[in-house]
């Protein structure tokens, strides 16, 4: 019963003959001649070649080709210009008639410079006609209420008091099992897949043996459609316009001198002189900050200048007079609103009523609707008697201890290295028996463990 929590081991084989019969078996009870369910899964079976597929379809059987002829199109009818001339004549050229045309005089008035020396009155026409009113304060029309608490206790019960009926409450039962006894002996792990399982041979694969290559007997067509309708006209090659890349000079090595080096005079040239700037002494004496504009300035008192603010106008009583030069030379002509230029349409709109009938409409047959069968189970009346929810699981259920594998800390544990098998793994024996409070002392067993 113990897994290895490293990776995966053999089976240890102690030499013992296995007990070919598990918990399952024993406790299991049979219900009747009921057969367990066949299975869906087809059996494996060879399929025989059916021979080679046509590659005819519905569509290439049933086509018919059809003749694609051009839609004609209605040639472009020649522009040929008109004789005669163009008379550039216009109903504004006809008539207009021109007149002389003289400088415009202006409407404006000249320019009038106030030259009073009367003192300009500063206070404005708001101020002087705007009288204060001593006018009371309004109070305030809101009546002040202190709060104050409630000495007496709320009274009136809550929806959720008056509805309310307690009820006691009934815990479900548990489904824990009770504690069980370890079964005592070794464990057996035989199940019944090793136990009825029967060893078939396979038979072997069926390998489809691979056809042999038979070269065809007719030869083989490589002509292309450009092979076929390409002829080369003939024709003389292209003559390249770059020109001949010919050397220009000798390569004998050059014999003499040159210009240079007969007139060339070297010269002594010097290293430039840097000068050095002169320490900043800063003056000792003191600055005089005293300028010509502060000797001879002379100051003056100056009134302010008086502003240029024209006197305020008396007001006229009689009526305003709104003639002016527009409004007595200029008439309004009557202008009528020019027509759409619009193109007569070559179709011509549905006069009629519109039928509203469609070929849906006119070629579809009602047919009344069938629902579907209900599948749903027929409401059934519960019974009084209780559920009764026990299984075979829950009540013969014995549970197990786990174990820790004893390769971890085997002296703690209570084990003694035995021997170790050809794959790594070592085997501990158990000395001592398990710390448990079962009053059961099993006899000491082998367990696997990694090395």
């Amino acid at each position: 019963r113990h897994r290895c929590c490293h990776r995966p081991t053999k089976i240890y084989d102690d030499g013992l003959q296995p007990i070919r019969k598990t918990e399952y078996l024993e406790n299991y009870p049979g219900y009747g001649n009921i057969c367990p369910p066949e299975s869906c899964k087809p059996k494996p079976a060879l399929q025989e070649d059916q021979g080679r597929m046509d590659g005819t379809t519905t569509f290439k059987s049933d086509y018919l080709p059809y003749e694609i002829v051009t839609r004609p199109f209605r040639p472009q009818a020649e522009y040929r210009p008109k004789s005669g001339k163009i008379d550039l004549g216009t109903v504004y050229q006809r008539d207009y008639n021109p007149h002389k045309i003289g400088p415009v005089t202006l409407a404006r008035p000249r320019e009038r410079k106030h030259t009073s020396e009367a003192k300009v009155d500063t206070i404005p026409t708001y101020r002087d006609h705007y009288r204060l009113w001593k006018s009371q304060r309004t109070e305030s029309c809101k009546v002040e209420h202190d709060y104050e608490p409630p000495s007496e206790r709320f009274g009136n019960p809550s929806t959720f008091q008056d509805d309310y009926i307690p009820r006691q409450p009934n815990p479900p039962p548990s489904c824990k099992p009770c504690d069980a006894k370890l079964p005592e002996g070794p464990f057996d792990g035989n199940t019944i897949h090793r136990t009825a399982y029967v060893v078939h041979e396979m038979e072997p694969l069926f390998v489809r043996p691979r056809e042999e290559y038979k070269p065809s007997d007719q030869p083989f067509e490589d002509l292309t459609t450009h092979q076929r309708d390409f002829k080369g006209i003939p024709g003389e090659q292209a003559k390249s316009c770059k020109p001949e890349n010919q050397k220009i000079g000798s390569d004998d090595p050059f014999k003499g001198t040159t210009e240079f080096q007969d007139r060339y005079q070297p010269y002594l040239v010097t290293a430039p002189e840097f000068h050095k700037p002169t320490e900043y002494v800063p003056p000792t004496d003191k600055m005089d900050l005293k300028s010509s504009n502060r000797l001879d300035y002379i100051k003056h008192k100056v009134a302010p200048r008086v502003p240029i603010k024209p006197a305020p106008a008396r007001k006229t009583t009689g009526p305003f007079q709104g003639k002016t030069t527009t409004k007595e030379d200029y008439q309004p002509w009557r202008v009528c609103p020019q027509g759409l230029i619009k193109k007569e349409e070559e179709i011509q709109k549905p006069t009629g009523r519109f039928a509203s009938l469609t070929t849906f409409r006119s070629h579809y047959i009602p047919h009344q609707a069938n629902p579907p069968q209900s599948f749903k189970p027929v409401h059934a009346v519960p019974t009084g008697v209780p559920f009764k929810d026990e299984t075979l699981y829950r009540t013969e259920y014995t549970p197990k201890k786990p174990e820790v594998c004893p390769g971890v800390n085997p002296g703690a544990l209570g084990y003694v290295y035995v021997n170790t098998d050809p794959q790594g793994h070592k085997f501990y024996r158990q000395v001592s028996p398990e710390r448990s409070g079962s009053s059961c002392s099993p006899g000491p067993e082998e367990v696997p463990a990694v090395s």
